[in-house]
């Protein structure tokens, strides 16, 4: 059987309520592939989760940007996830590099996010990827294997994690990994894990892309057989969401 696509929308720190409202009826009018063939998580700031979760059609699914690394408490601004599985939001985005590079969240940190999330019943996305510097360094497998050992060394069941390569040098850019250039990190990312954590890991186990992905790019990037879908960014607050959801097909 293979793997389903899972397209994901991040809107980051974007939205007023009159626009969430627009984009959500948007996506709620889209004429997109069936639930069998593609999930669909869109992950609104916190503040609107619950409204968007009332307004999205069932089909589609929500997903915070964030969660606490363990149960609430004193923890002034933060949203455990405890508290997401209380609202009913299934998902949670772990690890971006947003949080990794502003905010100096360690790899070990969101390896420790990522079990806690998963023990609490949320489904992960969970976010590896490298600067341009280790790029242009021939780093980027070491350093996103090590961000995917950090992972792997918490968490014994990866049926509700989605793996997604983000390298950060591609993120808000507009400039994209070309397919082959993102095939290849995916491929090794597979290899790592078929030799790490298991072959039936390896095999079963959804490795999204982003970065600059939008309506134009995405056909070609679907086309890559070990890219299972996609983490979208800007693109996700625009009418092309809708185009890079069709990929699927």
């Amino acid at each position: 059987m293979g793997r389903k696509f899972f397209v994901g929308g991040n809107w980051k720190c974007n939205g007023t309520t009159e626009e969430v409202k627009k984009i959500v009826t948007t996506l709620n009018e889209a004429q997109v592939p069936s639930g069998d063939v593609v999930d669909v998580v869109v992950s609104p700031p916190f503040v609107f989760l619950p409204l968007v979760q009332s307004l999205l059609r069932s089909d589609f699914h929500v997903a915070a940007q964030n969660c606490w690394v363990r149960k609430g408490g004193a923890f002034t601004g933060e949203v455990s996830a405890e508290m997401l599985v209380n609202l009913g939001i299934p998902w949670v985005i772990i690890g971006h590099s947003e949080r990794r590079l502003l905010l100096n969240e360690s790899s070990e940190f969101i390896g420790d996010k990522v079990a806690y999330a998963l023990s609490q019943g949320l489904k992960v996305i969970a976010c590896v990827g490298e600067t341009l510097e280790q790029r242009e360094s021939g780093s980027t497998l070491d350093v996103v294997s090590a961000q995917t050992k950090a992972i792997a060394d918490k968490i014994s069941n990866w049926d509700n994690v989605v793996l997604a390569y983000e390298p950060v040098w591609a993120i808000g850019t507009g400039k994209v990994a070309t397919p082959d250039q993102a095939q290849e990190v995916h491929a090794e990312l597979r290899k790592w894990l078929h030799k790490n954590v298991s072959a039936e890991v390896a095999g079963s186990v959804r490795i999204i892309y982003g970065g600059s992905v939008n309506g134009a790019n995405c056909k070609e990037l679907a086309g890559q057989p070990d890219l299972d879908g996609f983490l979208v960014g800007g693109a996700s607050l625009k009418p092309e969401f809708v185009d890079i959801i069709k990929s699927a097909l």
